[in-house]
């Protein structure tokens, strides 16, 4: 049987909630609320960037009375998030859209991209074209809250990541190869991903899918953000209120960008 090459997050969304199961979405809603209800005066529209299937959009929406915009560039993906946004009975909107093209023609109180988004932008380049397009749908007291992973993270997700295996209710087997090169800070993770009869034995069909993100240090990002005009209200380490250093694994970024034009 031949394997079918996909591109990124579009087979991976039948399996990714699956992969996904031991994330806590409602204790990183709980955080992102903390962080907009302490730096907003008064946040009531959330932008939502590279959201998958739209988990933690779905949390914020139980959590509080937000008017929530969840977007993502996979079609398959944004397919999942209405599906469970009916199933779930939440008032969410999704869209399929690039964050690197952004074409809305409304400001947001607060736009949030976490969970990795921000590495998949493999170069300073790339991030303040992410940060240039933002621009177009904040004002003067708008927040970006973002986060990403760095080197330390993905030396350690190597021994949890790597030959990690599972199934799904709806019948796929997913394997996943990890690798990350220290020299050029590259992350790769390879999925296979088979389709399976209702014996779960029998393969009907099976797909790969390579997913390749560039970790950052605290340090880098701090270049990057310095280059552009926003400013810098806080950082911080993993899902605490403490201020993020070079030892934090994952770093969740607080900007506003007062010199809207």
């Amino acid at each position: 049987m031949s394997t079918i090459e996909y591109p990124e997050y579009s087979k991976l969304a039948d399996i990714y909630d699956s992969v996904m199961q031991d994330v806590n979405y409602d204790l990183w809603a709980d955080f992102i609320d903390a962080l907009m209800l302490n730096h907003h005066p008064n946040p009531e529209t959330v932008l939502e960037l590279a959201c998958g299937t739209g988990s933690l959009a779905l949390s914020l929406d139980e959590l509080e009375c937000y008017d929530i915009l969840g977007t993502d560039k996979s079609p398959h993906m944004i397919t999942k998030a209405r599906e469970k946004n009916k199933e779930m009975r939440c008032n969410v909107d999704f869209e399929v859209m690039d964050f690197l093209d952004i074409n809305l023609d409304q400001t947001f109180d607060i736009v949030v991209s976490v969970f990795d988004s921000i590495n998949y932008l493999h170069s300073p380049e790339e991030i303040k074209q992410f940060l240039k397009e933002v621009k177009v749908v904040l004002d003067s007291q708008s927040l970006l809250i973002f986060d990403f992973t760095t080197p330390k993270n993905s030396m350690r997700a190597i021994d949890y990541l790597h030959n990690e295996e599972g199934y799904t209710d709806d019948g796929y087997h997913f394997f996943r190869k990890s690798t990350y090169d220290s020299g050029d800070q590259i992350h790769v993770n390879d999925f296979k991903i088979r389709k399976l009869a209702e014996d779960r034995e029998t393969v009907l069909a099976e797909y790969q899918e390579s997913h390749s993100q560039r970790a950052y240090t605290l340090e880098q990002m701090l270049d990057i953000i310095d280059e552009t005009a926003y400013n810098l209200i806080a950082k911080y380490s993993d899902f605490e209120f403490e201020e993020a250093d070079e030892h934090s694994l994952r770093i969740t970024m607080v900007l506003q960008c007062p010199n809207i034009q």
